[in-house]
């Protein structure tokens, strides 16, 4: 009984109704007529509330259940779809409450729906994780009433799911088709211009309008008296580690992201793109220690690998001890690589401090250095100043994005290659200059 009283609510139109009567009630004070009109209403609607209470509780009732993901994609829209089955003989009206994983702080998640009779009906919705980690939904709240609406019966499905998110396999999957043949041109992306090619010989083959005349084979020509060239591509197997600082300069959020996630999804799409192209991919975190370190390999299930790697990466607290990291280069990654070091300097002194070690790993490696613009920062640059202390806050954020423009200057002129990028535009600007070091043939 306790239980059946606990499932039970009453609806608004049951309270509006309510307040007529006690309108009229107090009306009829002044009309004695009205009296007895009135009391005819609390009959007609405690019968009403009657008919209804027996029409929920009859039948099958309401069958449903939430679908979800076996894992969301951090940063993208993930689908929730709720899957609703009225087994009433009669239309209903179901108001949803579903109870969201804590990360989303949202409390007021509320739908309604209608479904005829004997009839089946999806609700879609979506929700955007921008932390890495479990997320655990608890009940799924359906209130149903019949179409007098003046009360309703809870039913409560999925007691606790839990469903944990990755970084952005999504965004991988979005490059992972124009890694082909470097098809990332065709839609606007890669950015650079292809200077000569890289020497891996791929076989010798007849020369057809438009292939390089500096490539010809003389010999073979000679002995097959046809005008041979040789075929080139791009060399492979070369191996490539993403390095991400995890120390607290990473922790800076834009869009409700820390850079430490872009850095993530990154380097995740990267790696896909890599070993699509037939590279070996490699990953290092650290910040005061190391965290993980994966030996660069050209296996496509190391993605795999890499994925549950990135899955368990958080920032620290601490500041990054470059020192260390070139120490574990020089002793574990003894081949000849391409390092993208993905970090952030703020501030140049923060950038002198690390520069000595920057360039014993540059001497070895093919290093680039992948930092950060200030968005808001810069926004704020641009915004027309009206008073005097807006204009010091512009000349401060100038100052800064200067700064920012003098540390891939300093870092060029060592030998460095420099990435400095919006954090939304990270992984396309990433792709594109691994894709520019394989064509200047750099590695």
């Amino acid at each position: 009984m306790i239980k059946l009283l606990k499932s039970i609510y009453l609806g608004p139109r049951f309270f509006y109704l309510l307040a007529a009567i006690a309108v009229l009630f107090l009306l009829s004070f002044w009309g004695s007529a009205l009296y007895s009109i009135t009391w005819v209403l609390v009959l007609c609607l405690g019968f009403a509330l009657l008919i209804e209470f027996s029409m929920l509780y009859q039948g099958k009732g309401l069958e449903g259940d939430r679908r979800l993901s076996e894992k969301f994609s951090n940063s993208d829209a993930n689908d929730v779809v709720i899957q609703l089955h009225n087994g009433y003989a009669f239309p209903i009206v179901v108001v949803i409450v579903d109870e969201l994983p804590v990360q989303f702080q949202k409390r007021d998640f509320y739908r309604s729906l209608s479904i005829g009779s004997k009839q089946k009906n999806d609700l879609v919705y979506q929700v955007r994780p921008v932390d890495r980690g479990e997320y655990r939904f608890g009940k799924l709240n359906c209130y149903v009433s019949t179409p007098l609406k003046l009360i309703r019966r809870r039913y409560s499905f999925n007691n606790e799911q839990l469903v944990k998110v990755y970084p952005s396999f999504i965004q991988m999957r979005q490059f992972d088709f124009l890694a082909i043949d470097n098809r990332l041109t065709q839609f606007g992306l890669k950015k650079i211009r292809r200077i000569g090619h890289t020497m891996e010989f791929e076989q010798i083959k007849e020369y057809v309008r438009g292939d390089d005349v500096r490539t010809v084979n003389w010999k073979a020509t000679a002995k097959n008296g046809r005008l041979m060239v040789n075929q080139y591509q791009d060399e492979k197997m070369q191996p490539i580690y993403s390095i991400i600082d995890t120390s607290r300069v990473m922790k800076m959020p834009f869009k409700e992201l820390k850079l430490v996630d872009y850095a993530i999804n990154s380097a995740l799409a990267f790696s896909n793109v890599a070993l699509k192209k037939g590279d070996k991919v490699g990953l290092i975190d650290f910040s005061n220690t190391v965290g993980s370190f994966l030996k660069a390999q050209a296996k496509k299930t190391y993605l795999n690998t890499i994925l549950e790697t990135l899955y368990n990466i958080d920032t620290r607290f601490l500041d990054s001890d470059f020192g260390l990291l070139r120490s574990l280069i020089k002793r574990k990654v003894t081949q000849r690589s391409l390092l993208l070091l993905y970090t952030n300097f703020e501030h140049i002194s923060a950038l002198h401090r690390q520069l000595p070690y920057l360039q014993a790993i540059a001497k070895k490696h093919v290093l680039v250095v992948i930092f950060f613009e200030n968005t808001e920062l810069r926004s704020l640059s641009e915004t027309p100043a009206t008073q005097l202390s807006e204009v010091v806050d512009q000349t401060i954020a100038r100052q800064f994005e200067h700064d920012k423009k003098v540390m891939v200057r300093e870092l060029q002129q060592r030998g460095i290659q420099t990435v400095l990028t919006a954090p939304e535009d990270l992984t396309v600007n990433t792709i594109n200059k691994y894709l520019e070091i394989k064509a200047r043939g750099i590695l």
